[in-house]
């Protein structure tokens, strides 16, 4: 706790010391040109996606996982109601080499490099923007350039009517699964140059519903066909986030509080018909984080950010017919980075950027080893403009350096700590062309190369970690082109179409295999190479034709052969898994998004489906997981009472009732419903 206090308090008062700059500034009359950071959109090298504003609000999700759902590239594992663990994966690449980043800064986990995308609530975000590579914008943190792609979350940041100092916005949601969800935002204008908005919100669940789930025998015929309720998916969690957005006359800043804690059951997989079980998991996280952006001149930004993160963890199976388990688990990361941009020409603009990362875990396993990590990160990135051509590039440098305790009893040449090191370069380049003048046609070509570390349970885990494993190295080629039509005279407002054709290559995959003749001790191996070729088309369209009345739609489709090359050797019968499609990785996949909006009705719908995928790279029929597919849609009616505003809205999701796996043996819920009423004052 005086750590925790320490660092708030630290916070706090670099606040205020931003508060009093600003104040300051006003008081002599200083008042320098405005600078944007950020290139416009429309002028964007690099295509990325986003879901944001009235298209968030609009659709039947509860947190950022499920409008996720709804980009192309991402694949999300979910393992089933509320308070399921739901994870994303990059173009079948996993979801360790996928960047996540919370206003601007990386979201970690060095234990597993996994982010539960469903701890992060919709109530206090504007907008989701997902990149393949990078975004289009140079000037950015060394760790930003380090992934195989981003995913932005940017929260709300309060906007004042007149005159008004707060604004406030009350929520209350329930529906199936026992769902009780309030929360609530405040939005506070301490001075002209200094505005905070605090969000909470507290969610509880039962998690029980009905499921209907087969089996089948390697030669595909039923084995079973149960009907049960899921039980112990139960959840209770809370989140608070408060931040302080400042400004003054040389740049801005921001800083952020943010705390989630939670307990929740592990309802467990269906097997061997057993439906209970009793496996609980606690968790409590904090961090701190801070960002400033100011100029030196005309031509030269600064940017820094700083963070500290504090992550609890505690599993507890209690079964002692399998084996008792008591864990618990500490992480703590500190982070800071520097980054400075010039603009060298009109058409050229160059960028270097140096971080420093560390992440040390602890746990109450027997024998562990401790880990402490350090890794230092240097890139330089530039971005040239020749009118119909434009270049952008980067080089990053990465030096890790891992340090870890010899458990007591154990000698190694009476040493009782270990030290590694590794040095890792990656990259990447990205073209974008303009053919036709007055024409918004883009045609898009990029190569990356990046690579993950393997994460701390990947290499320390007792009795299953390797320490001798190395990074996982990813080559990205991609192909594109996008076409955007503006209509000013007509009911269409926009047609926009993008399509997109890559190539990847995974070299030392990290995988686990049997450690012996035994096939319940594993270990970590670098033995997996991973062939991905696969297309993406998108298109979206609005039109409004008359007064009061808006329509759009959005459709996605996805191409994925995901082919597994670790073992040329092992192709000689059905259950080959050379050149098999790796797991939980369909070839086809495809999602649409229509909406309505007349005289503050608004109605959406949404489609989603995932074609047949295996729960293993050995693709035959007893490994084989059904396609499935969903219907949702969401009624809502917004009204303007006085200074309130009030807004209902009904979802309806999975509306026939379909029942389906995206893991196997997780049954997912059949139709269930959703129904809140938010006040804005």
């Amino acid at each position: 706790m005086i750590r925790l206090r320490c660092v708030i308090a630290l916070v706090l008062s670099v606040v205020a010391t931003f508060a009093l700059k600003a104040e300051v500034g006003d008081s002599v009359g200083v008042n320098l040109p405005e600078f944007t950071l950020t290139a416009p959109a429309s002028q964007s090298l690099i295509q990325g996606q986003e879901l944001s504003g009235d298209e968030l609000r609009r659709m039947s999700t509860l947190n950022v996982a499920d409008a996720v759902r709804f980009l192309s590239g991402l694949q999300l594992k979910d393992y089933g109601g509320v308070g399921g663990v739901k994870t994303l994966d990059i173009r079948s690449l996993g979801s360790n080499h996928l960047g996540v980043f919370y206003d601007g800064v990386a979201l970690g986990n060095a234990q597993n490099g996994q982010i539960d995308l469903g701890r992060y609530s919709l109530d206090n975000v504007e907008a989701i923007s997902f990149y393949t590579g990078q975004k289009s914008d140079i000037f950015t943190t060394a760790r930003d350039l380090g992934s195989a792609g981003s995913l932005y979350i940017r929260t709300r940041r309060p906007v004042f009517a007149d005159s008004k100092r707060y604004n406030l916005m009350l929520r209350m949601r329930g529906g199936s699964f026992g769902l009780l969800n309030p929360s609530i935002n405040i939005d506070y204008k301490i001075n002209r140059n200094l505005s905070a908005t605090l969000s909470a919100e507290y969610t509880y669940a039962t998690g029980k519903y009905r499921f209907h789930l087969r089996g089948y025998y390697p030669d595909g015929s039923v084995a079973w066909d149960t009907t049960a309720t899921r039980v112990n998916g139960d959840v209770k969690a809370l989140r608070t986030e408060l931040t302080f957005f400042g400004r003054y006359s040389g740049g801005d800043y921001t800083a952020k509080v943010y705390y989630y804690d939670s307990e929740r059951g592990i309802p467990g997989a269906i097997v061997n018909n057993v439906f209970k079980n009793s496996q609980r998991q606690w968790d409590r996280n904090l961090f701190v984080q801070s960002n400033w952006k100011g100029y030196v001149s005309q031509r030269v930004s600064l940017m820094a950010n700083a963070k500290y993160a504090r992550d609890y963890m505690h599993y507890l199976n209690p079964d002692t017919t399998q084996r008792y388990i008591d864990n618990k688990f500490y992480q703590d990361e500190l982070y800071a980075s520097m980054a400075v941009k010039a603009d060298l020409t009109r058409r050229w603009i160059i960028n270097a950027a140096a971080d420093y990362l560390y992440n040390n875990l602890a746990s109450t396993l027997t024998n562990f080893v401790y880990p402490h990590r350090h890794t230092l990160m240097f890139a330089l990135a530039s971005r040239l403009d020749l009118g119909i051509v434009r270049v952008q590039g980067n080089v990053l440098l990465n030096n890790v350096n891992d340090y870890t305790s010899i458990p007591e009893g154990i000698q190694v040449d009476g040493e009782r700590r270990r030290h590694s090191s590794r040095t890792a370069f990656s990259g990447g380049l990205y073209a974008d062309c303009k053919p036709i003048n007055n024409n918004n046609l883009h045609v898009r070509a990029y190569l990356k190369r990046s690579f993950r570390m393997p994460t701390f349970n990947d290499l320390y885990y007792t009795d299953i970690g390797n320490e001798s494993l190395n990074p996982e190295y990813v080559t990205q080629w991609g192909l594109g082109a996008t076409e955007r039509l503006d209509f000013e005279s007509t009911a269409w407002q926009y047609v926009e179409v993008r399509g997109e054709c890559y190539l990847n290559n995974v070299k030392d995959k990290i995988i686990a295999v049997p450690k012996g003749n035994s096939q319940y001790r594993w270990m970590m191996m670098n033995i997996g190479k991973v062939r991905i070729y696969g297309a993406e088309v998108n298109a979206s369209a609005a039109l409004n034709p008359f007064s009061d009345f808006t329509a759009g739609a959005r459709v996605a489709y996805t191409f994925q052969r995901a082919m597994d090359l670790s073992n040329p050797k092992d192709n000689l019968d059905e259950y080959a898994t050379y050149k098999g499609q790796i797991a939980y990785v369909p070839r086809h996949s495809a999602s649409a998004n229509i909406f309505v909006d007349w005289k503050g009705f608004e109605l959406n719908y949404s489609y989603m489906y995932v074609g047949e995928r295996w729960r293993s790279s050995s693709n035959y029929a007893g490994n084989r997981v059904a396609p499935w597919w969903t219907h949702d849609a969401a009624l809502a009616y917004t009204r303007n009472v006085r200074a309130t505003t009030l807004r209902l809205q009904l979802e309806v999701n999975n509306l026939f009732d379909r029942q389906y796996e995206i893991i196997l043996n997780y049954p997912m819920p059949g139709r269930n419903w959703r129904l809140s009423l938010t006040a804005t004052f």
